[in-house]
């Protein structure tokens, strides 16, 4: 009889476990609330209008449609009963309310999401890029913010339009500051007769004294010059203790409060693990951490379960201390197949191939195989590496494409306002 597999959540870890299983003796059930898996590093070049969404987004049964054993159910997992080994899933597609799905193995890869550090009310006037509805969101209002400049009058409040707050100078924060800024620049300045877009502020705000604090002092400056050379402006030491309606507050160390003018602003400061953390410690009678993760052991199992496995962003590894990244993820994801196929319980190590962090056209920052890389080097590493493990072929020709035509044309045709 084969053994069930339960994954949950399709994302990198998820989805590359349960493709790992996919072939063997196997009964896998992969559960997600979205049907679709999202190459979350190109979000944010949704959100500026570079790519559409079904370009960065692979149908979870496309990906899955050659292993034959494994099963897609679109629901959200609510729930855990580790004692009787089982998951429960709520809110199914056939307005069943409520369904418990028994295993032999979890696989748990919940991921994470963006922490507003105890300020969830600012969600709702700085939407984050974690997801792609978080994505289009932005790319709606930051089209609608030139629209709106477009047609009013007031040059003080048509500059509240034009001005642009970016929260967290870490790899995605960076991304999206320079992307708005080629977009204001080099995109739309021959498509608006009022509003000079050109004129366009974006401020990249961090609390901490560097952009990109992960990254050594070196690389930090070369990327805040390239930013710079951009237009964008960056605040360091610059906390935001308030967001409102048309405004954001910021409090620079030494310095008075100040109130900066917006109405258009992204989060991509600070990570929270999924909640399924929480609720896999509660079971197991675990803590989570200050980021809500829960501990593993070095095999990635939880401590007494040896029948769970968890990984990704929800999760800290007993003994290694690990970035947030996709590759830890996918390392993870193929590591976990690899003990269920093979029945044997290694301590997961992670395989460091550097990073790679895009400010703009021609420019990026990045580590590879050891050696520090920028400008136009690293921007061509970067674009070879996100092209090769983006999901599926038709996607990569379909982005390559699009970026092809972008860098020889300086346009973005995915700029389509949803909702005003």
């Amino acid at each position: 009889m084969s053994k069930r597999v339960v994954v949950v959540g399709g994302g990198f870890g998820g989805l590359l476990a349960a493709r790992g299983l996919g072939g063997g003796h196997f009964d896998v059930t992969l559960v997600d609330r979205d049907n679709y898996f999202l190459f979350q590093p190109l979000a944010y070049q949704v959100a500026t209008g570079a790519l559409s969404s079904v370009e960065v987004a692979a149908p979870l049964r496309q990906v899955l449609r050659r292993h034959k054993q494994t099963h897609v159910v679109l629901g959200e997992v609510t729930g855990f009963d580790l004692a009787s080994r089982k998951v429960v899933v709520e809110h199914l597609p056939n307005g069943e309310e409520r369904r418990e799905l028994e295993y032999d193995l979890l696989v748990a890869a919940g991921g994470s999401r963006y922490s507003y550090f105890g300020h969830d009310d600012w969600a709702h006037h700085a939407p984050e890029l974690k997801s792609l509805d978080g994505a289009l969101l932005i790319r709606d209002r930051i089209l609608s913010a030139f629209e709106a400049a477009e047609v009013e009058p007031d040059p003080a409040k048509r500059e509240a339009f034009l001005t642009f707050v970016v929260v967290g100078a870490g790899p995605t924060g960076v991304e999206m500051a320079g992307q708005i800024a080629e977009l204001s620049r080099e995109v739309l300045s021959n498509e608006y007769r009022t509003a000079d877009t050109k004129t366009a502020r974006v401020l990249l705000l961090e609390a901490l004294p560097r952009v990109l604090t992960t990254y050594s002092t070196r690389l930090s400056a070369s990327a805040e010059r390239q930013l710079v050379s951009l237009g964008v402006t960056p605040r360091l030491s610059t906390p935001v203790v308030d967001i409102g309606d048309g405004f954001v507050e910021v409090e620079p160390q030494g310095r008075a409060r100040e109130r900066i003018a917006t109405h258009t602003v992204v989060w991509a400061a600070g990570v929270q693990a999924s909640p399924l953390a929480g609720l896999l410690a509660q079971q197991a009678g675990l803590e989570v951490d200050r980021a809500g993760r829960v501990e593993v052991e070095p095999d990635l199992t939880l401590p007494g379960h040896p029948e769970v496995f968890a990984l990704g962003d929800m999760v800290t590894v007993r003994g290694q201390t690990l970035p947030g990244i996709a590759p830890v993820a996918m390392q993870q994801g193929r590591h976990v197949a690899r003990s269920i196929r093979t029945g044997e319980r290694t301590p997961f190590h992670y395989r460091n191939k550097g990073e790679l962090a895009t400010i703009g056209r021609r420019r990026a920052v990045g580590v590879v195989a050891g050696v520090p890389v920028t400008g136009f080097v690293a921007w061509l590493l970067w674009l070879g590496v996100h092209i090769t493990y983006l999901v599926g072929f038709q996607n990569r020709v379909l982005v390559l494409t699009r970026w092809a035509f972008a860098y020889l044309l300086h346009g973005r045709g995915a700029r389509v306002i949803r909702r005003r």
